[in-house]
C-alpha cells in the first residue's frame, strides 16, 4: 500500500505581530505540522495557545512571519495574492465556530456565494447548492434565512458551503463550540461522513479533548508550541 502524500507541510513557522514595534508579539514559535491526504486531524489547546492563528496560517488567510508552508505542492509562503485567493476558494472549505452567514440571504444562496465567485453558472451553482444542502438534512430550509435557523441548522449550512467548489481540504475552527452536544454529536458525523466517504482531508481546531480523540491524529498545542502528536481513536 502506498503511502499517502502529504498535502499541508509546515516547517519552522514563526508568526509575529506588530513586527519592529516596542509590543511586538510572537504567537507562533518555529512550528512544524505535517498532514496527509485523507487524514482528519484534531488542534488541541487551551484558549490563546496559538490554535486560530495556526489555522489562518494553513488556511492561507494569513502569512507566516518566518518559515516554509507548502499546500499541495504550491510554496504559499511565498505565493502572490491572486494564486492565494485561488488556493482558499477552490482548495480549502473553512467552517467557522460563528457561522459567518450573510444574513437576510437564504441558505441556498449562501452556500451558492463561493461558486459564484468561481464563475459557475447560475444553474450549476443551484442545483450543486440543493444537493449539499440535502447531504446535510437541509433540504426543508433552502429559503430560511440564517436568523429563522438554529444553531445547528446555521452550522449545516456553513458546512454545505464550505464543500461548494469540492475542496480537498476542509478547515473547521471550533465548529461545535457555540452548539449543545447533540447537535454537536451531528455536526461531527457530518465530518466523520465527508473524510470517510468522500476522502475530504479535514483539520479540526478545538479545545474539546473528547471531539479530539474522534480523530484520526491529535495534535497539542500550548504557548504557541507543538508539544506533543498522538493517535486517536478515530485511526
Amino acid at each position: 500500500m502506498t503511502e499517502q502524500k502529504t498535502v499541508i507541510n509546515l516547517k519552522g513557522i514563526v508568526k509575529r505581530f506588530y513586527v519592529g514595534m516596542p509590543n511586538e508579539l510572537e504567537i507562533l514559535h518555529g512550528v512544524d505540522l505535517q498532514v496527509r491526504e485523507g487524514e482528519f486531524v484534531s488542534i488541541v489547546g487551551a484558549s490563546g495557545s496559538g490554535k486560530t492563528t495556526m489555522m489562518n496560517i494553513i488556511g492561507v488567510l494569513d502569512r507566516p512571519t518566518e518559515g516554509e508552508y507548502t499546500l499541495d505542492g504550491v510554496d504559499v509562503a511565498h505565493a502572490k495574492d491572486r494564486e492565494l485567493s485561488r488556493i482558499r476558494n477552490q482548495k480549502i472549505g473553512f467552517v467557522f465556530q460563528t457561522y459567518n452567514l450573510i444574513g437576510r440571504t437564504s441558505a441556498l444562496k449562501n452556500v451558492e456565494l463561493p461558486m459564484l465567485y468561481a464563475g459557475t453558472e447560475k444553474k450549476e451553482r443551484s442545483a450543486r447548492g440543493k444537493e449539499l444542502l440535502r447531504m446535510v438534512g437541509m433540504e426543508d430550509r433552502f429559503d430560511h434565512h440564517p436568523d429563522e435557523l438554529s444553531g445547528g441548522q446555521k452550522q449545516r449550512v456553513a458546512i454545505a458551503r464550505a464543500m461548494a467548489n469540492d475542496p480537498s481540504i476542509l478547515l473547521a475552527d471550533e465548529p461545535t463550540g457555540a452548539l449543545d452536544s447533540r447537535t454537536g454529536r451531528r455536526i461531527m458525523d457530518i465530518f466523520h461522513r465527508l473524510n470517510q466517504e468522500q476522502k475530504k482531508t479535514i483539520v479540526l481546531i478545538t479545545h474539546s479533548q473528547e471531539l479530539a480523540e474522534e480523530t484520526q491524529r491529535i495534535v497539542t498545542l500550548r504557548d504557541g508550541e507543538i508539544i506533543g502528536e498522538r493517535s486517536g481513536k478515530g485511526c
